[in-house]
């Protein structure tokens, strides 16, 4: 049903990375969730109104409220997909993390709002009234809730939609809190037992976690996350693919949005490469990226020495002593440069964010100590980085 749906109103739907196809996915999505919980608002508002139940009519009205959601999720996709502007050379894309993090406060509410009824219940616990006609309502609700939460997760995943696995997750959380609902009714028909306040808490935590890693999920984007251990390797690999292209290395990645992507990047080539040559082959490899990949990557040129032995022995002399001394730290960008008496040896080193700053002036010293070892002549100008790679 979902992909007989996808395949009916997205044109070119395997396209996934066009944003006009994201566009149709978002657009398809919110539309499916605001028919579902309208229906549910009618049927539940006509069978409530006949059967003279206030419970089922709230929770019709309850059902309105989570068109919200799809609404919200309608409208953040249309604004993100307008096109860069003068304002906005990047786009609008950010706006559907946005539009994902207001769901996510209501997915919060919702959590909130249970928690609250919940903890009433128990200390105050009113009588559960079992009617067949009110538990086959409610599991027509959880149904089409379940149905309608993986309908929003597939979606989601497919055009890599943070709105849409926002609006996945309150799906689901609906269907905990009706479950709930329903089980509590039934237990206490056959047992006699009345645990709606306590499932209820049980449940309002579970929606509370969710809405809280929605909001975590949705703004680290926002703020500026690491790139990805995948996405490192994904872009190194096609990068360093190129032949003239020795290494790289201080790749970082700026999302305005799942289908706006740029990123900056250090590209080792060869020192005797002409200038000419490796500005031309910088320019087609940022061409490149950005016509296969979608990533407008700007290239920042490193010189390598390639012939002189001395350099590249003592090169890896050093990286070897590094990753002894550290596993987790590395070294780029080295020069050596000499003097009458001395030798410089320029570089940078490399290590985690969560290093303290005893810890970095520790390794510093350590290594400087260490190449001093290597030869008395030699001294160490070290430019200490930070890493942009976030956890796998």
């Amino acid at each position: 049903m979902i992909m007989f749906l996808v395949k009916r109103f997205v044109k070119d739907y395997e396209n996934t990375t066009d944003i006009q196809v994201r566009t149709a996915y978002g657009i398809l999505a919110s539309i499916v969730g605001i028919i579902c919980n309208i229906i549910l608002f009618v049927t539940k508002l006509v069978i409530g109104t006949l059967i003279s139940s206030i419970s089922v009519v709230a929770d019709a009205f309850n059902n309105l409220s989570d068109a919200a959601s799809s609404i919200i999720s309608f409208i953040g996709v249309k604004i993100a997909s307008r096109p860069a502007d003068k304002e906005h050379p990047f786009g609008h894309g950010r706006y559907e993390y946005i539009a994902a993090l207001v769901v996510a406060f209501l997915v919060v509410q919702v959590g909130f709002t249970c928690f609250k009824s919940s903890i009433g219940k128990v200390f105050h616990p009113e009588e559960l009234i079992f009617s067949l006609p009110l538990v086959a309502i409610l599991i027509l609700s959880i149904l089409v809730k379940v149905w309608l939460g993986f309908f929003n997760r597939v979606l989601g995943n497919r055009v890599n939609s943070s709105v849409m696995k926002a609006t996945s997750a309150d799906a689901f959380g609906d269907v905990l809190v009706t479950s709930a609902t329903v089980l509590s009714i039934v237990i206490s028909k056959f047992t006699g037992y009345n645990i709606d306040g306590y499932m209820g808490i049980v449940v309002s935590i579970f929606v509370l976690i969710a809405g809280y890693n929605i909001a975590k999920d949705t703004l680290e984007p926002l703020i500026g996350q690491a790139v990805s251990q995948e996405t490192y390797d994904q872009i190194t690999k096609k990068l360093e693919s190129y032949e003239g292209i020795i290494g790289s290395h201080d790749l970082i990645v700026h999302s305005y949005g799942p289908s706006h992507t740029m990123a900056t990047i250090h590209a080792e080539v060869p020192n005797d490469m002409s200038f000419e040559g490796a500005h031309e082959l910088i320019d087609r490899i940022e061409r490149d990226f950005l016509r296969e990949e979608g990533i407008f990557l700007v290239i920042h040129m490193d010189p390598l020495e390639v012939n002189d032995t001395l350099v590249i022995e003592t090169k890896e002399q050093i990286k070897r002593l590094v990753k002894e001394l550290d596993p987790l730290a590395s070294i780029h960008d080295f020069r050596m440069v000499n003097g009458e008496e001395s030798m410089n040896l320029i570089f940078d080193l490399e290590v985690p964010h969560n290093y303290s700053e005893t810890r970095e002036n520790l390794l510093i010293k350590d290594v400087k100590r260490k190449v001093k070892g290597i030869d008395p002549r030699y001294h160490c100008d070290i430019t200490l980085e930070h890493g942009f790679i976030g956890s796998k």
